[in-house]
């Protein structure tokens, strides 16, 4: 098979954010306590997180992390988790049928962030809480006033401000599993004057409203359209949530599941300029992918795990090769859609739907979906060219021409070196594969990293890594192998 990509580095489609290259912590399992924190074993540091862990998320140099949920928010008292450690109260966590000791809050939080060298996106309650603890907790975290929750702060052992810029409006208000459920015009009014007073607190901070909790929903497209319309003002951006399954074992339908993704997000786009318009706006409100993954191998083991644990091993999906391709066709989807997803995360970051994997006491290790999500952060930033393949292509259920041969293109911020991200959905035919490129001078392959296997269902383990990277040998022509990963570095002459 044949697959040309055509490139003009004339044709831009957006500087990329680095956020879209964020990740998220829920206080759900084993993220939290067993994952990023775990006071007791050999590499914790001094604050007890784990230094293993924090070596493999340096690495992939997450720039941003969503904190402290997703559902667990919806029943969070920030408070909890702030001030003596002895004196916090255990809760029954009631979106994940859990048990929160408060033991990490965001006075633990933001200090591990500070040493993953990352930002915390922060999401407030707004299903039992509202205005008043919104704006206090950005009070707390952010404000230098003489007044009673940054001097709860002072008093707590932070004199100067955490600093946190990102801030989410909730979680998934429109699921009915929601602890605090809202109909639309419910939820867009609490934004509204949560949102409100959060900017009034700080002026500086970036607000995010809830869209619908996936694209799959009822509510979707109504929902964002009354929300934005609300919420217009207030909002910087709305968010998108949606995961992967492959229940049906269709490899080929699977891997297609990228342009679901890319449709989604013209589709919620186009809701944003629509308000836009019809409030004669000058203001876009931009997109933030702020959950997105495979989820759906673990949904079985989940069934049988007691309630009221502290931090039960929830949603401990283990990652194949054919997961890993899917994934970095998402993230190709969204570099070609960086125009309007400035900020993404990959839901979760350790142990929970996460590329990182750990033993408590034990080993961490990296999974499948660890390696094409460390390239693109690590490639990937600079501007985002517009890209099309000829290739052969072929049909799923929802989809009459799905590429074979799915790619992105990005221009490093110093203009030297273009990266290309290829993933061949073909498991019989390697692609012959050539760039048709104008406006570079001469391009010369310097680096072909691939990941391969003959197993679609081979996984890592704390044992064995089965599916890691390799670097390929640069001849006179490239070929992707079939069901490959490839990240291609081109020097610009």
């Amino acid at each position: 098979m044949r697959a040309i990509l055509n490139l003009n580095k004339d044709q831009i489609i957006s500087e990329i954010d680095p956020r879209i290259y964020g990740s998220f912590i829920e206080h759900l399992g084993r993220a939290v306590y067993g994952g990023i924190y775990e006071p007791g074993h050999e590499t914790a540091d001094d604050c007890g997180f784990r230094g293993d862990v924090m070596g493999l998320i340096k690495d992939l140099n997450v720039p941003i992390v969503r904190y402290p949920g997703g559902n667990f928010v919806s029943g969070y008292n920030w408070e909890d988790g702030t001030g003596d450690r002895s004196k916090r109260p255990k809760r029954m966590e009631l979106a994940w049928a859990s048990i929160e000791t408060n033991e990490v809050g965001i006075d633990e939080f933001q200090e591990w962030a500070k040493r993953a060298g990352t930002e915390v996106m922060m999401a407030v309650n707004l299903g039992t809480r509202g205005t008043a603890e919104a704006q206090a907790v950005v009070e707390y975290c952010n404000s230098e006033t003489p007044t009673v929750y940054a001097d709860r702060r002072r008093a707590n052992g932070f004199e100067k401000p955490f600093g946190i810029r990102v801030w989410c409006l909730g979680n998934e208000m429109d699921g009915e599993w929601q602890i605090g459920h809202k109909t639309a015009e419910e939820y867009a009014r609490a934004a509204h004057e949560a949102g409100k007073v959060m900017k009034w607190t700080d002026p500086s901070i970036e607000l995010v409203v809830c869209g619908s909790s996936n694209p799959g929903m009822p509510t979707f497209g109504t929902w964002e359209h009354t929300v934005l319309t609300e919420c217009y003002d207030i909002a910087d951006y709305i968010s998108l949530h949606s995961y992967y399954n492959n229940y049906a074992d269709d490899t080929a339908d699977f891997l297609a599941r990228s342009m679901e993704m890319d449709r989604f997000i013209k589709q919620t786009a186009a809701i944003c300029d629509t308000v836009k318009a019809e409030r004669k706006s000058d203001k876009t409100v931009n997109l933030s992918f702020d959950e997105w993954n495979v989820w759906f191998h673990s949904s079985s083991q989940d069934k049988k795990i007691d309630r009221w644990q502290v931090a039960p091993p929830l949603l401990e999906d283990v990652y194949t090769f054919e997961d890993a391709l899917l994934v970095g066709a998402l993230l190709n989807t969204l570099i070609k859609n960086s125009d309007r997803v400035k900020m993404a995360c990959l839901a979760q970051l350790v142990n929970v739907i996460a590329p990182i994997m750990t033993e408590t006491g034990g080993k961490a290790w990296a999974q499948t979906i660890y390696y094409p999500f460390l390239f693109a952060s690590r490639y990937g930033r600079g501007t985002a060219l517009a890209c099309s393949v000829n290739c052969d292509s072929y049909k799923v259920h929802d989809f009459d021409a799905v590429p074979y041969v799915d790619t992105s293109a990005v221009l490093s911020e110093d203009g030297k070196t273009l990266a290309v991200f290829a993933v061949n959905r073909s498991g019989k035919e390697q692609a012959d594969f050539s760039i048709c490129a104008e406006g570079f001078g001469a391009l010369t392959l310097k680096k072909h990293i691939a990941l391969e296997s003959d197993d679609l269902k081979a996984v890592n383990t704390a044992e064995k890594e089965t599916v890691a990277p390799v670097e390929k040998a640069i001849g006179d022509t490239v070929t992707l192998a079939p069901y490959s990963y490839n990240v291609l570095l081109f020097d610009i002459a």
